[in-house]
């Protein structure tokens, strides 16, 4: 995802009583949440976030971007793999929060963490609840074709996703969104009605509603195994799918022993047999209904390219069946 940059004292006005926080995150997503309650004035006591794991071809140890953030502000944070024993529970009772803030964390909270701020926890999820609960609901949103997302600040209970609304923002996904531009739209109105859920809740204002019992769907997560494109459906699925996955986990499909991974593309009306090279010009695929122009694309190895760019080194004949 892009750099998702701290706020401004111009973008948030300095609140005139700050609270005792915890802040509870892990990904880009919650950094510029922890960002906006700092820079409001806010109190983060400690930070709570995924434990540092090995990644990249070095498999070197990295701090999760919440845990680097926390660091640079001089914050405690704290990564344990469970919440469930007594010990931890009273340590995160020992902060004597007045409200926990809870952004894309990946534990489950058990009750007696629920319980122990005085306002509780808020929790800041990138859908209007009760759709796309769950682990992906940026992506899954765009992937399904819907033609709005948002942001919900709920009060956390005990179940996935199913605390009572304090407010709500929505969102457009238009044809050009991607995950990666939702990600970030998402992630700075998050940053926004967190502080407006904190104001009302230390006013003592909040209005909390229950979910609708309809609309209730869930974003299961992302797996890489769901990246190669299947040229057997329509085209608008596909391309939903490629905007959802930008930047990842991806959507690529193989020519022989290669691996190409798509970046962009958009429909077109020329048909054919699903996954074969229609057009001499440019890289049109023929899918189940439609097909695509694949504008840029990515050879394994290779820097992104245009579609013409690419097939100057790596031919793929008219009506070959990738």
């Amino acid at each position: 995802m892009s750099e998702i940059k701290a706020m401004t004292e111009s973008e948030f006005l300095k609140v005139e009583k700050p609270m005792r926080l915890v802040f509870m995150g892990t990904p880009d997503f919650s950094v510029s949440i922890l960002a906006g309650l700092i820079d409001a004035g806010h109190n983060v006591v400690c930070v709570y976030s995924q434990p540092p794991r090995k990644s990249g071809r070095g498999q070197k140890v990295q701090l999760t971007p919440v845990h680097a953030y926390a660091d640079s502000q001089g914050i405690e944070v704290r990564t344990p793999v469970s919440l469930k024993s007594a010990e931890e529970q009273q340590a995160f009772a020992d902060l004597k929060a007045d409200c926990a803030v809870v952004a894309a964390y990946g534990l489950i909270l058990p009750k007696a963490i629920l319980d122990a701020p005085v306002h509780g926890c808020l929790n800041a999820h990138a859908s209007i609840l009760p759709r796309w609960r769950g682990a992906a609901p940026i992506q899954r949103a765009i992937e399904a074709g819907d033609d709005v997302s948002g942001v919900t600040i709920m009060q956390m209970d005990e179940g996935l996703d199913t605390g009572d609304m304090l407010l709500i923002q929505p969102v457009a996904i238009t044809t050009s969104t991607t995950g990666e531009s939702l990600h970030d739209s998402l992630a700075m109105e998050s940053a926004k009605l967190t502080l407006e859920a904190l104001r009302a809740v230390q006013g003592g204002y909040a209005k909390p509603q229950a979910q609708p019992q309809d609309g209730v769907t869930y974003a299961k997560k992302l797996e890489k195994e769901e990246s190669r494109i299947d040229w057997t459906q329509p085209n608008t699925v596909i391309e939903r799918k490629i905007r959802a996955f930008t930047p990842w986990p991806g959507t690529w499909f193989g020519v022989g022993q290669d691996r190409i991974k798509v970046i962009e593309a958009e429909l077109c009306d020329l048909s054919g047999e699903a996954g074969t090279r229609l057009d001499t010009d440019g890289l049109v695929i023929a899918c189940a209904e439609g097909s695509l122009r694949l504008m840029k694309v990515q050879r394994s190895g290779k820097g992104a390219t245009d579609a013409q760019s690419f097939l100057r080194g790596f031919d793929i004949p008219v009506g070959e069946k990738l």
